[in-house]
């Protein structure tokens, strides 16, 4: 017995099997799935049954695309659609439907890379990728999560702002970092699903409040035709002006965020290893831990239990396809729908309207609420207050997997918490106070423009990992904890195919598109730094 070096006082019980032991000892049940009502012999006979049985098991996995959907609404997007609706109208709905799309292909890859692997997209590249390279990739994803938190932050503090004047930017700012951090102190991926679920429950919430807001907002409208609304959504000869070409390229950029897919291939695990635990489908250590009460799934603070997780294929066939289902139907329903009503605000009442182009934040309150009227001013700042606040904490797990997984830093989960988003507040509070509102303007789009140049390396590892056989293995039976394939020690393992070992890569089609959603992804990106340099 010795303490935990994470838990002070705790003891917990040291397990001394052999290396060996910590593999498939005892054959996995004939069909594990049974336990979670999902086997043949327990799936209802009739239609109805059926689709409630699926619509049952479906609502299990709802949540963790709620989480990567609040990146596709955080303050960013805000002047960037509100500028392509005040000069093209509803003509750019096309690029949001497109930028949409891309998001729910790269965010599939990044869930299928988490479920089949075990990993999420930081650890895979510290498993896989030369070190030098790790590091690169890990610059290049912290630059972009300080980037990406900076907005959430200046928003934040802006929507505060308007709601209560008195509330200066700097306070504003620097209050962002209390309720961020008091919510994640109930943030525990390790502990008990039923936690998990309400910490995603009260996300799902934010998103909800984001959307019942535009939902204000567009009732406020008048005069507005459904058809050309819907048109919109249709490419039209608009994209090929110069103007259209960088709106859309600033609306791909604040819309495909890199810090979800870091978030996406991470939130999955959770129930991949519930499903193995309550299959009975984990290795003997994690049970012994688990009956003493003591796995790393009873404590956030705790979790080498859980680094070296591969999940289980029946865990993986169980929860890929549910998770990937709910992933669509969030960013399908909620990221485009917020999306697509800031634009159509825009364009519906600040169509031509020139201080609309270059308007900030506060300029948008101020011209919708003279425009529609100052109810729709309010219920603008309330839905930028929300997002912020959501964003805002997605971000910061995001960061805590990006410093956990490429550097596997052994600082307790709250610390690291705190110096992420700590890393952020800091230079919005100095902008704050140094030159005000026009220099928290500038750094909001400084950091869109940092989320374009990020983009395509943060991606192209993702893509990368999901095309390729070495990394896409699964071997059939139990969870197991050791070398995955593709990593140094599990390369034999993956060039000979391993013993009956399941390979779940890419097919060429996937490969294909996924080649030229990077390749488009990252020319529009460079046109987008391109026209803003020569200061089109």
């Amino acid at each position: 017995m010795s303490p935990s070096p994470e838990s002070p006082g705790v003891v917990h019980p040291r397990v001394t099997e052999p290396e060996s032991n910590l593999q498939c000892e005892y054959p996995a049940p004939a069909d594990a799935r049974h336990i979670f009502n999902d086997g043949p012999s327990s799936t209802p006979k009739s239609w109805f049954s059926r689709a409630k049985h699926a619509v049952v098991t479906f609502g299990k996995f709802v949540g963790p695309g709620f989480m990567v959907a609040v990146a596709y609404i955080d303050p960013g997007n805000y002047a960037t659609d509100v500028a392509a609706g005040a000069s093209y109208q509803f003509r750019l709905l096309f690029i949001v439907l497109l930028s949409n799309i891309f998001a729910i292909f790269l965010q599939s890859l990044s869930i299928k890379l988490g479920t089949v692997s075990g990993l999420n997209l930081a650890e895979a590249c510290r498993a896989f990728l030369p070190r030098w390279l790790n590091y690169a990739l890990y610059a290049m994803a912290e630059a972009a999560i300080i980037a990406t938190d900076i907005a959430e932050v200046i928003g934040t503090a802006i929507a505060l702002n308007l709601l209560i004047p008195q509330i200066p930017l700097v306070a504003g700012c620097a209050l962002s970092i209390l309720e961020v951090m008091v919510i994640l102190v109930f943030y525990r991926p390790n502990g008990s699903m039923h936690g998990l679920r309400a910490f995603e429950y009260f996300v799902m919430g934010l998103v909800l409040a984001v959307v019942v807001c535009f939902c204000i907002q567009l009732s406020l409208l008048q005069d507005t035709s459904v058809g050309e609304v819907f048109r919109g959504y249709l490419p039209s000869g608009t994209l090929v002006e110069q103007t259209a070409l960088y709106q859309a390229c600033g609306i791909l950029g604040a819309t495909v965020m890199p810090h979800s897919l870091y978030l996406g291939s991470g939130i999955v695990q959770s129930r991949l290893y519930d499903y193995d635990r309550t299959a009975g489908l984990l290795p003997r250590t994690a049970s012994v831990l688990h009956g003493a009460g003591l796995s790393a799934s009873a404590s956030d603070d705790s979790d080498s239990d859980r680094k070296e997780y591969i999940p289980s294929l029946a865990a993986i066939q169980h929860s890929l396809k549910y998770s990937v289902a709910e992933l669509t139907l969030s960013l399908f329903t909620f990221a485009l729908f917020v999306n697509s009503a800031i634009l159509i605000v825009a364009g519906a009442s600040l169509y031509k309207t020139a201080d609309a182009l270059d308007a900030d934040l506060f300029g948008i309150h101020a011209l919708l609420s003279r425009s529609i009227s100052p109810a729709a001013g309010t219920v603008f700042a309330l839905a930028l207050l929300f997002s912020g606040v959501s964003a805002g904490i997605v971000c910061t797990i995001a960061g805590q997997m990006v410093s956990e997984g490429a550097l596997r830093w052994s600082l307790r989960p709250w610390l690291r918490r705190l110096v992420t988003r700590s890393v952020s507040i800091a230079p919005s509070i100095v902008i704050a106070a140094a030159v005000g509102r026009e220099g928290l303007n500038a750094a909001l789009n400084g950091s869109q423009v940092a989320l374009s140049i990020a983009l395509p390396f943060v991606s192209a590892p993702l893509i990368y990992f999901t095309s390729l056989d070495r990394y896409m293995m699964v071997r059939p039976g139990m969870a197991r904890y050791g070398d995955h394939f593709g990593s140094l020690g599990g390369v034999a393992a993956a060039e000979g195919g391993g013993d009956g070992a399941v390979k779940m890569a890419n097919n060429w089609f996937v490969v294909s598109f996924g080649v030229a959603v990077w390749l488009m992804i990252t020319i529009m990106n460079v046109a987008n730094l391109v026209l803003l340099g020569k200061g089109n």
